[in-house]
């Protein structure tokens, strides 16, 4: 993709379109670094980690590790809101994600900011946008007060693939990884900004009132694995914290940073390059709950 001077200008224009206040929300997985399921005291040593840089949650599974009987009261301890996912691609997981809204969900719902169905489901291909919508109904039959929508590839919002999706959810979470388009730090900055607005400007141009977050951002730190020309390391992943993340969070856009916490138990996975890839270190913590780099935002005028 080729960057000219436009890109900087969009950034002081776009924000207006967006919104007055930003979030930062961080994704947090389920699973201890042994890889045995979190209970509510786990979450609630989460919490206390992120502490005052995030207020609000997102994770994949409203079932397994029974994710929404252990994290909602740990939430609501804690004054976080947390955003539920949906895993919609087979009909035994759907159902168990399905059960636990019913029965814990529903009994939290002050804290509960939303719930996504689907993760990248039109990115992969396991579902079609028919699909995936009527999977949205059945949630928010449930769950008729919350905010329901998606969270997907930035580019299936951008191609219009997600069209359908974007016009019946009420919030949708745009994915959008400079590392995993194999970017330099130098342009991460500036190719992450543009896939985001991309989303952005197709969303609004269906459904302005949907809300819209940057859904999964990140960059893999010390021990993690390069891609392309994306070099992993802590230093780098700081860099893109600050030119980056602290960017849109800074002109009105809700960002969720991918992810809170290294998973060590994660096997290595396989990227499009035919290249194994480590996934263990993308946490902005370690799995002690440990800040591995400075993640203050300073404002234009400091």
């Amino acid at each position: 993709m080729h960057f000219t001077s436009v890109v900087p200008l969009a950034l002081v224009v776009a924000p207006a379109a967006v919104s007055a206040f930003s979030n930062l929300g961080f994704a947090l997985g389920d699973k201890k670094s042994d890889g045995s399921c979190k209970y509510t005291a786990d979450y609630a040593a989460d919490f206390a980690a992120l502490g005052s840089l995030s207020t609000i949650v997102r994770g994949y599974s409203a079932s397994e590790c029974n994710t929404a009987q252990q994290i909602l009261p740990a939430a609501r301890t804690a004054g976080v809101k947390v955003v539920l996912g949906v895993w919609p691609d087979t009909d035994d997981a759907f159902n168990a994600d399905k059960a636990a809204l019913q029965t814990y969900a529903t009994q939290y719902t002050d804290i509960l900011y939303a719930v996504t169905v689907g993760s990248e489901a039109l990115y992969r291909g396991s579902l079609t946008a028919e699909q995936l919508n009527s999977s949205i109904a059945q949630v928010r039959s449930i769950l008729p007060s919350t905010k329901i929508g998606t969270a997907d590839s930035w580019n299936k919002y951008a191609d219009g693939t997600a069209d359908l999706v974007i016009q019946y959810s009420d919030i949708l979470l745009a994915n959008a990884f400079a590392y995993w388009q194999g970017s330099t730090i130098q342009n991460a900055s500036h190719l992450y900004v543009d896939d985001v607005e991309q989303a952005l400007a197709r969303v609004q141009s269906i459904n302005p009132n949907a809300e819209f977050w940057n859904g999964e951002t990140g960059w893999p730190t010390d021990g993690g694995s390069d891609y392309g020309s994306a070099q992993a390391g802590t230093t780098n992943a700081e860099t893109f914290w600050k030119s980056s993340v602290c960017a849109l969070l800074q002109f009105g856009y809700n960002v969720f940073y991918f992810e809170a916490f290294d998973e060590p138990w994660k096997p290595a996975s396989v990227g499009e390059n035919g290249q194994s890839a480590v996934e263990t270190v993308w946490g902005a913590f370690t799995s002690d709950r440990t800040a591995k780099f400075d993640m203050t935002c300073l404002s234009s005028g400091s």
